[in-house]
Formats: structure tokens, sequence, C-alpha cells
């Protein structure tokens, strides 16, 4: 049915957790001073797509070049590492552990700090079957897309945090708890690297 009022009864849950502060993920209300920010991101790939997408969702104005009237968010680092956790009698790995770690920093247009430097470090821990090997390329893109989304969006809500408490609430603010999960796939060789194509 169509009825109008069933349409406004179906909206009603969404407008109680709009008026409870509540915001969808990826979108944040930002602090005052960044509606136009220009985006410094270490390295390429998916994180600074998938941040410049968030940013977008949360009504800020992305800018080429830092000017006037312009915020800086900046992330200086984004790294990928993977180890090994453990290994069986025949000398196999398994149990490894995928670990994303990110810093961001977020500067007014008139030079004051909005957010100190901070990190953010998640990890996502993953077992395999050698007996069962599967492919692990695909594996890994989802396993680091899906610790890219919640950095991301451990670093939105720092920024919402200080949008309505002030600076001293980014400290306190606590994004998504680290990821982990239980899997099934064939580990891949331990790394460091920065994120990037």
């Amino acid at each position: 049915m169509n009825h109008p009022l069933l349409k406004l009864i179906a909206l009603l849950p969404m407008l109680a957790l709009a008026a409870c502060g509540f915001h969808l993920r990826g979108s944040a209300a930002m602090p005052q001073g960044m509606q136009r920010v220009h985006l410094s991101v270490s390295g390429s790939g998916d994180f600074q797509r998938k941040l410049a997408r968030a940013l977008l969702a949360s009504n800020v104005t992305l800018e080429d070049q830092s000017g006037p009237d312009i915020a800086e968010l900046r992330v200086p680092a984004q790294t990928f590492n993977v180890q090994s956790l453990t290994i069986n009698g025949a000398a196999q790995v398994t149990e490894f552990a995928v670990r994303f770690h990110a810093a961001f920093t977020a500067v007014a247009p008139d030079g004051k700090v909005i957010v100190p430097e901070q990190s953010i470090d998640l990890q996502r821990e993953f077992s395999y079957d050698a007996s069962q090997p599967v492919g692990t390329q695909s594996q890994m893109e989802q396993i680091e897309g899906s610790l890219i989304d919640d950095a991301i969006q451990s670093m939105l809500f720092r920024l919402q945090a200080v949008a309505r408490n002030g600076e001293a609430a980014a400290a306190k603010a606590v994004g998504p708890m680290p990821a982990n999960a239980s899997s099934t796939q064939q580990p891949p060789q331990s790394m460091s690297a920065p994120v990037g194509n």
C-alpha cells in the first residue's frame, strides 16, 4: 500500500535516530571550518578514494589545492602488515593477522589544529586449513577493504566527536573496535608495505 500515513510511520524510526545524533555509516557532521577540505594522503589506492567519498557524503567540498578558507586533512601514513601467528608441527602457518595502521591530523583554515595527529590501528586474525587451499588475492583484497572501511569510520567518528564536544573529545573518541574474524584461507607471505597501487 502507498498510503501516505504508512510512509510517515516508516520514516519515524529514521527521524528518531537522527534526533539522537545518529549518522549512517560513512556520513558524519564535520567540525566548524571543515566545510571545505584539502585532502592529503600518503600513497594512493582504495583508502584515499574511500575517504574522499565519505567526506563528500558528509557534505564536505574537496579542494584540489590548499588555500584561504580551506581546512587540511592529512594522512601521513597508511600501511598494511601481514604476520604469521601460529605454526603447526608440520611447519605450516595455521593462523595469521592482517594489521592496518593509519595516522591523521586535521587543521583549520586559520592554522589551528582541530585534531592533533592520532593513530588508528586495526587487526583481523584469520586461520586456514592447509588441506583446503584457496586463492588468496581476492580474499586479501576483501580483508584490506574491510579494515580500510573501519579505519575511515573511526576517523569520521573522531571528527564528529570534535564537532560536538570540542578538540578534547577527539582523544577520547573510540572508533570501531579492531576487526576480528575467523576464516579459512591460505596465508600470504609476511610483509609490511604502504598502501597504494
